[in-house]
C-alpha cells in the first residue's frame, strides 16, 4: 500500500520534471530518448532518488522502469 503511493509520486513527479511519462507508466524507454531527454531523464531521477529518501538513481529503476 505505502509502495504503491510511492510509485505513484515518483511516477507523477517524473512527468513534471521531464514533461513525458516514466517508462512504467508508459512512457518512452532510456534507448528511445534523444541526448537532451537522457540528462533530463537523469536529473529527474537523481532529484525523486533524493525526495524518496535514497543516495543512488538506481533505485528509481524500481518505480519509473528503464
Amino acid at each position: 500500500r505505502v509502495h504503491g503511493l510511492r510509485h505513484e509520486y515518483a511516477q507523477t513527479r517524473y512527468r513534471e520534471l521531464t514533461g513525458w511519462a516514466a517508462p512504467a507508466a508508459g512512457g518512452p524507454r532510456s534507448k528511445a530518448l534523444t541526448a537532451e531527454q537522457k540528462l533530463i531523464d537523469h536529473e529527474a531521477r537523481i532529484t525523486i532518488s533524493r525526495e524518496l529518501g535514497h543516495e543512488r538513481e538506481q533505485i528509481t529503476a524500481v518505480y519509473l522502469g528503464r
